[in-house]
C-alpha cells in the first residue's frame, strides 16, 4: 500500500519566514532589488490571511501572495519548490487564492509574470489565464536595501 502525503494549505505566520525565503530563492523568484523579508514585513501588515504556504508532512513547499484592493485580486510569489513541481500543488494554491478571493467580492484576478518564464505561462494558461492586452507600468516608491539574513 502506497501512502500519499497530504498537501496542507494554511496561512503564513511570522516562524514560516526563512522557510519562506528559502522556497522563493530555491525557485528563482527573488531579485537582487527586492528584499524578500521586506516584502513579507509589508504583507502580514495587510490582508495576511491572504499569504499562504503549502506544507507537505510539516514541510513548507509552496507559498502565495494574494491581495485586493476593492477592484481587483493580485497574486505574487506563487512558488513550489523544484522537487515538489508537477504535482499539483500550485493548482492547488491558486484554487485556494481564488475561493478566498471570490470570498471577499473580488471579481477578477490580475498576476504578472517575467517575460522569459514560458513554464509559468503554460501553467496560468492551463489553469483559465490568458494575456491581457495591457501594459505593466511600474514606479518604486521606496527603495530596498537587500541583505542577507
Amino acid at each position: 500500500m502506497v501512502q500519499r502525503m497530504t498537501f496542507v494549505i494554511r496561512a503564513f505566520t511570522r516562524a514560516d519566514e526563512a522557510a519562506v525565503v528559502t522556497l522563493w530563492r530555491a525557485a528563482g523568484l527573488t531579485r537582487p532589488w527586492n528584499d524578500p523579508h521586506a516584502d513579507i514585513a509589508r504583507k502580514h501588515t495587510v490582508q495576511a490571511e491572504l499569504f499562504l504556504v503549502g506544507e507537505l508532512e510539516g514541510e513548507i513547499v509552496a507559498s502565495a501572495m494574494a491581495g485586493y484592493d476593492g477592484h481587483r485580486g493580485s497574486v505574487y510569489y506563487l512558488a513550489v519548490s523544484p522537487a515538489h513541481q508537477r504535482r499539483g500543488h500550485a493548482r492547488a494554491l491558486m484554487a485556494e487564492v481564488e475561493h478566498r478571493l471570490t470570498a471577499i467580492g473580488c471579481p477578477k484576478l490580475n498576476l504578472m509574470v517575467r517575460r522569459d518564464n514560458g513554464a509559468a505561462v503554460g501553467f496560468y494558461a492551463r489553469i483559465g489565464y490568458d494575456e491581457q492586452a495591457v501594459v505593466t507600468l511600474g514606479k518604486r516608491l521606496i527603495a530596498d536595501e537587500p541583505g542577507e539574513r
